[in-house]
């Protein structure tokens, strides 16, 4: 690294070059804008979605009704070459998201002797076949009579009625299993299997022959088979008719689903909890008539994406998100404060603030509504990476209300003043949100039961409260800062729980270090920023691979992409401005590999995936993320090229 000389930055291309970038970046982005003043772009996951739509569909009999031969052409069209399907780009296949695609084609009328399904039954043969899949991908095989539901958890009805101050209650799972599982409790009790006209098997997928599968649940030989043998006392008290309080508790089940259901239909913001919440419904009688269940379908259609030739569906959708960065990039590389385009986007994202008590109430009885969520609409489940998010935009803002501007702001940070954890974070949805031992559940072996506090998003509320210049209680910083101390590893990088992986953690602590305390925390940072520095690419780019989360040796290695050379550049650039140490030569590299890779429009193409959902488990690729993290990152550098002083 070198001192502090900000216009000695080494800047390979030619400031005409950048200034042209920046220019093309904004207006590719101003065209994408929706006339409401949001924006919005695609939100990609695997196949798995689409799949267990697919077969939503055909159990209600509302498949003739929705274009589900495009939906055959979408998952043909993702098979990749050695026969499986991936659950982010590259992976080589995976048997869960491969079993549930190839499900979701017999079940479309299919035959198992289809080329591609020949093709795929090699592949999943040879990772282990259906007895080696997740507990989601035999619950929908078991829906349609491909699976014993004995192999399956049980889900007692009567954890709908342990008390608020009972050491377990359905709010210490994380808001997004929550809202899974507690429909899920309805299906689990009935356990139904559906005749969807004509009769498949998916026998050819048991790689030990189907005479041979034991339908049971895996051991890890471990204290956590204590649940399996509880599992199977539960399931003996099903057998005989004995579980206790079961009525009482499909009740409440029923009732809880019912009134988390968004005036748009949707629960949670997330297709599992959608999904499943239809299928109680199914169970429990509700006509397709009902107006809940109607609500539910074109909810479902609203997540939709239909091309001239495939039909997919999103696991979620991020408007929320999506605007509140691009407004972040597009004003912080230059465009005006109150640029037309801007203040429609920022009155949106006012009139989109949750006002209404949601399930963080449960565990939060201090707070008052004041956060936004990620999606259109759920009331229920703001969180405090998005609510974050949106007021450091709307702090960039000159808005024709600028008291209405700054009272949704103050109510945004009062309520994330509450949502902090005893462990000093803040995690995304709920508070305290930490038993782990809930992800030993056989029901939870995608190990995302709960929502722990994580450096990544406590980051991004400290760097609201310095780069805004908002007040908290001085006792709850110091205690945000002595967790990300406590957090970052012995070669200066941090984990991030939400992006791939450490250079997001990364870079998102070193801006929040740099604008709450640098002087305190500059050996800290500088450390970070020699991290990152390491992990450049020779073309000048950065990039992670997923599997960072499974070998951490791989950590900050991977393909450079757009969105992950901009956040180790912001990382860089951030880190630079508080401490007076520039890693110049890798900054000029990294700015003039967004330069030279940035497409004619002023676009980027990623073919990776960057966003994470559950580590793993579940990948995100955000269309988006290749447009406005460069955009911020190219503007925060020419900031510094034009206003050498800083501030």
């Amino acid at each position: 690294m070198q001192t502090d000389d900000r216009l000695s930055l080494i800047q390979e291309k030619s400031p005409h070059q950048l200034k042209k970038a920046i220019q093309a970046s904004q207006d590719y982005l101003m065209s994408l804008q929706y006339p409401d003043g949001y924006w919005w772009s695609e939100l990609e996951s695997n196949v798995t979605i689409t799949a267990e739509v697919v077969i939503l569909h055909k159990i209600w009999g509302t498949d003739k009704e929705r274009p589900l031969h495009k939906a055959e052409a979408y998952l043909r069209q993702q098979q990749r070459d050695h026969g499986g399907w991936e659950l982010y780009f590259g992976d080589g296949g995976e048997i869960s998201t491969s079993v549930e695609a190839y499900m979701a084609l017999r079940v479309l009328g299919v035959p198992a002797d289809d080329p591609q399904l020949l093709k795929a039954k090699d592949f999943i043969l040879s990772k282990g076949g259906i007895s080696k899949t997740r507990i989601f991908t035999k619950m929908h095989a078991a829906l349609i009579g491909c699976y014993d539901w004995r192999g399956t958890p049980s889900i007692p009805p009567w954890i709908m009625l342990l008390p608020e101050w009972f050491p377990f209650t359905i709010y210490e799972m994380s808001s997004w299993a929550r809202s899974s599982t507690v429909p899920l409790i309805a299906v689990c009790d009935q356990k139904p299997i559906y005749d969807l006209g004509s009769k498949i098997t998916l026998d050819e997928l048991y790689s030990e022959g189907i005479e041979n599968v034991k339908y049971e649940l895996p051991r890890n030989n471990n204290w956590a088979d204590i649940f399996v043998g509880l599992d199977s006392f539960f399931k003996w008290l099903e057998k005989a008719n004995l579980v206790p309080w079961r009525k009482t508790g499909l009740k409440a089940a029923e009732k809880w689903i019912l009134e988390r259901q968004e005036v748009s239909g949707d629960w949670g913001g997330i297709i599992p909890a959608m999904l499943n919440s239809m299928l109680a419904l199914k169970v429990l009688g509700y006509d397709v008539n009902d107006p809940f269940v109607q609500r539910g379908l074109a909810a479902l259609d609203n997540f939709a994406i239909e091309t001239e030739n495939t039909y997919c569906i999103q696991a979620c959708v991020s408007p929320v998100w999506d605007t509140a960065w691009v407004v972040r990039a597009l004003v912080e590389s230059g465009i005006k404060s109150d640029h037309p385009a801007l203040v429609r986007a920022g009155e949106w994202l006012i009139k989109k603030q949750i006002l209404t008590y949601g399930d963080w109430y449960v565990k939060n009885k201090l707070g008052k509504p004041g956060g936004w969520a990620f999606e259109f609409d759920n009331n229920f489940y703001p969180d405090l990476d998005d609510s974050a998010v949106v007021v450091m935009a709307l702090a960039g803002l000159n808005l024709p209300d600028e008291g209405a501007k700054n009272a949704a702001m103050q109510r945004g940070v009062e309520w994330m003043a509450t949502m902090q954890c005893k462990a000093g974070g803040w995690a995304a949805f709920d508070i305290d949100n930490d038993q782990d031992w809930l992800n030993e559940l056989p029901y939870g072996d995608l190990k995302a039961m709960i929502d722990p506090n994580t450096a990544d998003v406590t980051a991004r509320v400290l760097e609201m409260l310095g780069s805004c210049h908002l007040s908290m209680e001085p006792e709850r910083i110091e205690r945000a800062l002595t967790y990300l101390e406590k957090e970052q590893e012995s070669d200066g990088s941090w984990f991030g729980r939400w992006g791939v992986n450490y250079l997001y953690g990364t870079s998102g602590v070193i801006s929040a270090l740099a604008v709450i305390d640098p002087e305190r925390y500059r050996d800290r940072m500088t450390k970070a920023m020699s991290w990152l520095e390491s992990c450049q690419n020779a073309d000048g780019g950065w990039g992670e691979t997923c599997e960072s989360y499974k070998d951490s040796s791989l950590k900050g290695q991977g393909i450079s992409t757009a969105s992950q050379t901009a956040w180790a550049l912001i990382g860089l650039l951030d880190g630079g401005k508080a401490t007076g140490l520039f890693s110049q030569t890798a900054i000029a590299d990294g700015i003039n590999y967004l330069i030279s890779t940035q497409k004619d429009d002023g676009s980027w193409d990623e073919t990776e995936f960057t966003g994470t959902g559950f580590p793993c488990h579940f990948y995100i690729r955000y269309h988006m993320y290749r447009q406005y993290f460069p955009l911020l990152a190219l503007g925060r550098y020419e900031q510094l090229l034009t206003n050498p002083k800083g501030g």
